[in-house]
């Protein structure tokens, strides 16, 4: 509960009026089986007559309108209560979500946490309106009934306290093997939205490779796994409804042969019949409600746990120490000015349990300004390594320094601000152009993004589109080609403006003329931005300042091309292996 208060307090006032507008509703429903009692013993077939049957009627149209009020005003608030009670909750889940680092995110898949932010919530929101409607009106009614029952006719209510713990069992059992059930079903529902959100995403591979039929089995699979766990944990909840069906009935027989037989020799009226089979109704429809609510309670338990796991999950990467000596004015917080990096003895590995590092015992220092190039074969720990400087990962071993100083001194925001990086995947967002430049800077003028697209030969073709840059791009910018994107991307990281660009093979799928372009635009445009260039062709970083050779996580050489064509075997053999290639299609 205490996971959930911070989500109950805004809107108490409605998680506390609901219940009581719903208990309005509960009084009119005990008080108007005594109402029409009255009006059968002692209007119509009593001494009462019109007069005393029109003023019990016309009460039991006032207690009617009051249960009107009552039952509107209780489902208002409850509804009002359990919605925003599922959004905070859902904002606040998306936000850890947002802080998690990469090691967080690779705990769960995209599915499980899309099910979590949608299904999961949908469940809580489910019973906690559910709740609010019935959890004081189920009690009271039942409550209620068999006062009213116990009050009218205690040995004929004594056949209803026979059925009470048959049927308070037959939910106990039901609840105990229902919830582990639930709980496999979210994680069925979890995989069929990662084959569904893997599949979308991928839609161009899979109808380039012909592989419609195999995906739809996949997801045939996947549909029925989540079929067959839905159906096992739903079938125990089905005998539910026709247990207290038959519960009902039954009683409702044994009550009316008992009762009967109570008038024929005299003891009840026939208006006390009525009432007391009305109350034996309402007694078993609350507990047909408390089960619901139970059974409802217990799949958003499992969901509750799934909740809180992501809540509950302790960010391995942030920078709450450094973050809270600078509110406590203990320390300024050091901001990134030249641009320098330095790596020291640093150690690497993803898995923590793993006994071999993807990086090892890497040292080097970059100088403010410098371009640096990055090369080796597939699995070096090119990658590994960059992603270290903006904080991405850190080091098992060793430090990371940015202007002399450990990466982990700076403040994630401000660290990340001065990093702009490209990654390989090159992820475009549905929107314009405009609009996915503006991730760089949001305040950025029309001119200064016409200027970064010109570095990143991007104005080009931008302008070649009928709307420019309000062109609209689909989810993945797939309306556009690799090459374009790349581009692209290349200029929303240089609208950042940033101390260091760290371009990782991003420029893959660009022509060589226009790929020594943008190299050409760094120098004259950026020069005192430090510029890493990780790269597949040596023809890429030929010209840096200094170039790293990476190979199984270690740095093989490290020079300047004509150095390490001297000294490096490893760049050795990759630059002749590409020169007899180009020589070859030449």
């Amino acid at each position: 509960m205490k996971t959930y208060k911070k989500y109950i307090m805004p809107y108490l006032y409605a998680f506390i009026l609901g219940p009581i507008m719903m208990i309005v509703e509960v009084i009119g429903e005990v008080v108007m089986p005594k109402l029409l009692q009255l009006i059968i013993d002692n209007g119509v077939n009593g001494d009462g007559g019109t007069a005393y049957i029109i003023r019990m009627g016309l009460l039991m149209v006032l207690t009617a309108i009051l249960m009107l009020l009552g039952g509107v005003g209780g489902a208002f608030f409850a509804f009002k209560a359990s919605i925003n009670f599922a959004g905070d909750l859902r904002q606040d889940v998306f936000e850890k979500v947002q802080q998690f680092s990469f090691a967080n995110i690779e705990k769960f898949s995209t599915g499980s946490l899309v099910t979590r932010l949608t299904n999961d919530i949908t469940n809580m929101q489910n019973v906690v309106a559910m709740a609010l409607r019935m959890l004081l009106r189920a009690p009271g009614m039942l409550i209620g009934a068999l006062i009213m029952a116990f009050m009218m006719n205690a040995s004929l209510a004594v056949v209803i306290l026979i059925v009470i713990p048959l049927l308070t069992i037959t939910i106990f059992v039901v609840m105990k093997s229902a919830f582990p059930r639930f709980n496999t079903m979210q994680k069925k529902i979890d995989r069929l939205n990662s084959v569904v959100q893997e599949n979308i995403t991928n839609a161009r591979v899979v109808k380039s490779f012909v592989r419609e039929d195999f995906e739809i089995d996949k997801f045939y699979q996947s549909n029925e796994d989540l079929r067959k766990k839905s159906m096992d944990a739903l079938r125990l909840v089905i005998l539910i409804m026709p247990v207290m069906t038959v519960a009902m009935n039954l009683t409702t027989i044994a009550i009316v042969w008992f009762g009967g037989n109570q008038i024929l020799s005299g003891v009840m009226p026939v208006g006390e019949l009525t009432a007391f089979t009305t109350y034996t109704v309402q007694i078993l429809m609350s507990l047909m409600m408390v089960s619901m609510i139970l059974i409802n309670g217990s799949r958003a338990l499992a969901s509750s746990n799934r909740i809180k796991e992501v809540l509950n999950t302790e960010i391995d990467l942030n920078d709450d120490v450094v973050r809270s000596e600078v509110l406590a004015g203990k320390k300024e917080a050091p901001k990134v000015t030249d641009g320098e990096i330095e790596f020291r003895n640093v150690s690497f590995r993803y898995y923590k349990n793993n006994k071999n590092n993807v990086l090892n015992n890497i040292s080097f220092r970059i100088k403010p300004g410098q371009i640096v190039g990055i090369i080796g074969s597939t699995g070096s720990g090119k990658t590994s390594m960059v992603q270290l400087i903006p904080r991405l990962y850190d080091a098992d071993e060793g430090e990371v320094l940015v202007d002399g100083i450990n990466v982990k001194e700076y403040m994630l925001d401000d660290l990340r601000n001065a990093v702009a990086m490209v990654l390989q995947k090159n992820v475009l967002f549905s929107g314009t152009i405009e609009d996915n430049l503006r991730w760089g800077d949001e305040n950025a003028s029309q001119e200064d993004i016409k200027r970064v697209a010109g570095y990143a030969q991007a104005d080009g073709f931008i302008t070649s589109f009928s709307d420019g840059y309000n062109t609209y791009l689909e989810q993945g910018g797939v309306n556009v080609s690799g090459g374009q994107k790349q581009r692209l991307c290349i200029a929303r990281a240089l609208l950042k403006h940033p101390k260091i660009l760290i371009l990782d093979d991003s420029t893959s799928a660009v022509d060589t003329a226009t790929e020594a372009a943008i190299r050409a635009n760094f120098l004259k445009e950026i020069p005192d931005t430090t510029k890493i260039i990780i790269a597949q062709r040596i023809s890429s970083v030929i010209d840096a300042d200094m170039i790293l050779v990476m190979d199984e996580g270690s740095i093989a050489g490290c020079g300047t091309h004509e150095e390490l064509i001297e000294n490096c075997d490893t760049y050795k053999e990759i630059y002749y292996s590409q020169m007899e290639k180009e020589a070859v299609a030449v």
